[in-house]
């Protein structure tokens, strides 16, 4: 049994209730790859929204998550109250967090390791800068990030990793496909000596930075690209092909 595809749609700070609503809607009436796993995470103010109308094996997640249970953290939301609203999944170190809001590696395992012991999946995203790939860095920005998490957390069974090159993020540019399969077939070989053969052959890889309905057919080809995480193209009614781009 292979890994189950999955595509995620994150739609950061985008959307009002009527476009969400019209995104809804829309995913609802399409005919989605029945094998596919599909994840969409709008921003928190439309979570419950979203939740509400989407149809059945649809899931939400949370664009991020606190690692303390409840206090006085203004601004943040808790495990508890996105499982309470039947929100399943939630994004973790995503690099407009890393590099914006500066989270470090650390607050992200805090993060990932709060949300798989409340029962949230997480979609634990990695990624280099432009100049790192430059300097030949890739591999080991990665796998420091993924450090992290391990270092707390050794079941893996509910995350999916997001291999996200942050200068392809938004910026129209993408990884080759060969430069895509090659990161994510290090990362691979990563947890099965850092975590276990079982978790190298199990987690999903997910490619995020840029995926179109037009460059998704070759990089789902790939042997190690489990799925991709997209991003503006989420908001648009070609997701649907994105979603179906295995069995297309």
């Amino acid at each position: 049994m292979g890994r189950q595809f999955f595509v995620g749609g994150n739609f950061k700070m985008n959307g009002n209730i009527n476009t969400i609503r019209n995104i809804v809607q829309n995913l609802n009436e399409a005919k989605l790859d029945p094998n596919v796993e599909v994840v969409i995470a709008p921003p928190s103010l439309y979570l419950l929204l979203a939740r509400e109308h989407l149809r059945k094996g649809i899931e939400v997640a949370a664009q991020n998550v606190f690692d303390k249970p409840n206090g006085a953290f203004t601004g943040e939301i808790s495990v508890d109250q996105l499982k309470e609203s039947g929100i399943t999944w939630t994004l973790v170190g995503h690099s407009e967090r890393r590099v914006i809001l500066q989270e470090d590696d650390a607050f992200v395992a805090s993060k990932t390791k709060a949300a798989l012991d409340g029962g949230l999946g997480v979609i634990l995203c990695c990624g280099e800068s432009l100049d790192q790939r430059e300097a030949g860095k890739t591999i080991e920005v990665v796998t420091t990030q993924l450090k992290a998490v391990a270092e707390v957390v050794h079941d893996w069974s509910k995350i999916v990793i997001a291999y996200e090159p942050i200068w392809a993020i938004g910026t129209g540019k993408v990884a080759t496909t060969q430069q895509a399969q090659e990161v994510h077939e290090e990362i691979r070989r990563w947890l099965a000596t850092a975590i276990s053969p079982e978790a190298a052959e199990n987690t999903r890889i997910l490619y995020g930075g840029s995926v179109t309905e037009k460059n998704c057919g070759d990089l789902a080809k790939q042997p190690d690209i489990d799925g991709f995480l997209v991003g503006g193209a989420s908001l648009k009614p070609a997701f649907v092909d994105i979603i179906n781009a295995k069995s297309s």
